[in-house]
């Protein structure tokens, strides 16, 4: 789990205790109900063990999730705010999709806040949200936050309203959509201990150049002179 970073390159106003200890709280909790869904499955985990084993109270949980499924996901929320401050920080004049795909890059390459997908048991969780139908709604309802976020970053780097321009939606949609599919192959790709499995940038990366080949051939050529009327 990783604090919203800052974009434009403004620096963030320091954290006071109360904060800093707000977020150690918060992630306390989200790493114990990660830890308890893994360990016992998500149906033998409970508010009440995942507040215990991060040693609050019931009541402060709820202070900072809505269930358990919300709390294990905690890191994914965070991971796609980082997202989007670094598309925010890419250079004005860079194309949407580019930018993007760059930002992506930049998430996947930081060393000080590692991507979610380094962390131990990452494959497990993946493949728990495909039999988990709370647990997937949960992840669903936050990729659908980040990207409605990032369509409106893009919105703004276009100058455009996104409520009457699809583009934003549909660049968005395309390289969000090319990160999912990466994720989901890398998962099925080996185990958490597969050294040789584990180069998710490659992926992410070979993927986008599949999107941008296969935009590529589809632009419309002129009609054959044989087909012509």
């Amino acid at each position: 789990m990783t604090a919203t970073e800052p974009s434009g390159g403004t620096a963030p106003a320091p954290e006071d205790r109360r904060q800093r200890k707000a977020r150690q709280t918060r992630n306390a909790l989200a790493a114990a109900a990660l830890e308890l869904i893994l360990e016992r499955g998500l149906a033998d985990t409970t508010v009440a063990a995942i507040a215990d084993r991060a040693d609050v109270t019931r009541r402060t949980f709820s202070r900072n999730f809505t269930g358990k499924e919300d709390a294990a996901l905690d890191f994914v929320r965070g991971d796609g705010a980082r997202i989007n401050a670094l598309l925010r920080a890419r250079p004005a004049a860079e194309p949407p999709l580019l930018a993007y795909r760059r930002a992506v890059r930049a998430w996947l390459a930081d060393r000080e806040n590692p991507a979610w997908h380094v962390r131990p048991d990452m494959r497990r969780l993946l493949a728990l949200l495909d039999r988990e139908p709370t647990l997937f709604a949960a992840y669903e309802r936050i990729r659908v936050d980040a990207q409605e976020e990032s369509i409106r970053i893009i919105a703004d780097r276009l100058g455009t309203d996104e409520a009457r321009d699809i583009r934003p939606a549909v660049v968005v949609g395309a390289a969000a959509g090319v990160l999912t599919a990466a994720l989901r192959q890398w998962a099925r790709a080996g185990k958490d201990d597969d050294p040789g499995a584990a180069d998710l940038a490659a992926l992410v990366e070979r993927a986008y150049d599949a999107l941008t080949a296969e935009a590529a051939s589809a632009a419309p050529h002129a009609t054959p002179r044989s087909e012509r009327t």
